[in-house]
């Protein structure tokens, strides 16, 4: 695994490294001492997945507030998503700054997502996949959000929304 630093403090994107033969390839997709040895937090409490029927369909964006903050891994494994992250950590020299990838089954990346960052993603293809892998269980009572057009963050999708949950329209102005 290849670990590039984002322009936000502590997001990490992760590339593969395949190695081929007759077969097709083989990769590694997450170690606890690679993560370690970055200061990353390796936990992996549980894992999720989400598939998405349409194009243009937009999760998020999540966080749980402390303190049940959790880290994400997230990996595109089917279609193709524009991944995006907000920094929301008030001590962070990147706080209110945010950043999109592009995640695909054949571009071999996944996002690192540290504690205090929301995280949400708009699919570029139908019947696109999502495989999460999370530090800390869900409490229902700490899930929060912010809006994918809140002002603070002026976040640039690539597509128009076609899809998505009325409760994440309807999250307030941030005000951190």
């Amino acid at each position: 695994m290849i670990f590039t630093e984002t322009r936000l403090a502590e997001a990490f994107v992760i590339d593969l490294e395949p190695v081929f033969d007759e077969r097709g390839s083989f990769a590694r997709t997450f170690g606890v001492e690679e993560f370690e040895a970055r200061g990353l937090n390796s936990a992996v409490v549980h894992c999720n997945t989400s598939f998405n029927l349409a194009a243009g369909t937009l999760r998020g964006l999540h966080y749980q507030a402390a303190p049940f903050a959790e880290c994400k891994l997230v990996r595109c494994t089917r279609g193709a998503i524009y991944d995006v992250i907000v920094d929301l950590r008030e001590d962070s020299p990147t706080y209110r700054e945010w950043l999109g990838i592009e995640l695909r089954p054949d571009n071999g990346k996944s996002l690192y997502v540290p504690e205090g960052m929301a995280h949400g993603f708009q699919t570029l293809e139908p019947r696109s996949e999502v495989f999460y892998q999370i530090s800390r269980e869900f409490v229902p009572s700490s899930a929060r959000g912010v809006r994918f057009d809140d002002p603070a963050f002026s976040i640039e999708w690539p597509q128009p929304i076609t899809t998505m949950l009325e409760r994440d329209r309807a999250y307030p102005d941030f005000e951190g």
